[in-house]
This record gives structure tokens, sequence and C-alpha cells, in this order.
């Protein structure tokens, strides 16, 4: 099972789910509206480490993250 979290302004609570790529999880969060919309702009982290493919292989305990473009002055 991987933990999923929303940073930020996403406003939704962390999922667990048993998944094994980050390909299965996209169609996951496509259904969500909560969600949706946020997902061409989020950067994604798995162990924090910040992720380019969606062909990562997850593993059982791995946590993904996903975190909303912010801005500052």
């Amino acid at each position: 099972m991987v933990k999923v979290e929303f940073l930020g302004p996403i406003n939704k609570e962390d999922m667990n789910l048993e998944i094994n790529n980050l390909k299965q999880l996209s169609e996951i969060l496509k259904n969500d509206s909560s969600v949706s919309t946020w997902l061409e702009t989020c950067a994604v982290a798995v162990n924090d480490t910040l992720i380019n493919s969606k062909d990562i292989i997850l593993n059982d305990g791995d946590k993904i993250s996903l975190l909303p473009p912010v801005c500052g002055g």
C-alpha cells in the first residue's frame, strides 16, 4: 500500500492505495473532481524526491506527494 498526500491548497485528506505505478494513480485521480483540476500543474514526489516519469515502480510503504504550484512575494 502506498500513501498519497495532497499538499497546499488541494485540501484533500491523504489516501492509502494499492497501486504499483503512477499511471494507476493518475487514472484514479482523474475521476476525483476535487483533485483532477490540479493534475496538470502539480509536481510529484515519491519518497520526497521529485520525479518526472509516471513509469516509476511503487513499493509497499512508498509516499507520493502532489505539490501544487505556489507563488510568493
